[in-house]
């Protein structure tokens, strides 16, 4: 094969098509390629630093120490002390059992809303979208339209921040009260509220209790709706979070 990854030719061309298989599925699940790679680098070579890391997974050296952060924010590595920093892979069947159990806390949500809407016998008022962009596009819109609360949970905080700061910053200017649910240690937007919980699958924002989108891990889709008993229930549910969470931490101005 021409110019095969390093990572590739290491398992031979027997197993070239499974690796691909393994960056596809860990991208759908809300990696990003490059962190996808570096995390079948390091199931493969049980620990690394993220200079060798690079060379392995195919990545620039210049990103390599931000991507392997980030996989240890999203709970599939973990690293130690020392220079240079080691990182090792969280065991993939313990990576397994945290997304199956998103997955079924996210599908029985889903599943919820659908006995809901058919009791109601009301038409099912989810307006969809795909592409990052126009997701993107439309959670600013979200945003912008806030007069009292946005609630948002994501595993994508940075992503928001640098797509959406100055909207973000106009509305906590505006008096909007903004909370995000996200991994721990993560930088929030400048008076926003951070409530730490780990295993954050996908995005879901909660405006003025009464608008509601959900996004895809990637941010690649999303459904939206101003349906008041769809938005109610991702409202409950929110606040259930929030509870369990406990006290949250805002972020100093």
């Amino acid at each position: 094969m021409a110019n095969p990854d390093e990572l590739v030719a290491s398992l031979g061309n027997d197993q070239t098509a499974e690796y691909r298989r393994a960056v596809e599925v860990l991208e759908r699940v809300g990696l990003t390629r490059y962190e996808a790679r570096a995390y079948i680098a390091l199931v493969t070579r049980g620990y690394g630093d993220a200079a060798g890391l690079a060379g392995a997974a195919q990545i620039p050296r210049t990103s390599a120490y931000k991507v392997l952060e980030a996989l240890c924010q999203k709970g599939y590595a973990y690293s130690s002390g020392g220079k240079p920093t080691l990182f090792k892979p969280q065991a993939p069947e313990v990576v397994a059992n945290h997304l199956r159990d998103d997955v079924q806390e996210v599908f029985g949500r889903l599943q919820e809303l659908h006995r809901m809407v058919g009791e109601q016998g009301e038409p099912q008022l989810v307006y969809l979208l795909y592409g990052r962009q126009k997701v993107l596009t439309k959670v600013g819109e979200f945003i912008d339209r806030s007069t009292r609360t946005v609630i948002v949970t994501t595993p994508q905080i940075a992503e928001l921040r640098e797509e959406l700061g100055k909207r973000i910053a106009s509305a906590v200017k505006r008096g909007v009260d903004i909370t995000f649910i996200t991994a721990p240690a993560q930088k929030i937007p400048e008076g926003c509220r951070h409530v730490a919980r780990q295993h954050i699958l996908a995005t879901d924002l909660l405006v003025d209790g009464e608008h509601a989108l959900l996004a895809s891990p990637g941010l690649d889709a999303c459904g939206f709706t101003d349906n008041p008993i769809l938005a109610e229930h991702l409202k409950q549910f929110l606040d259930i979070m929030l509870e369990h969470a406990g006290s949250s931490t805002p972020s100093s101005r």
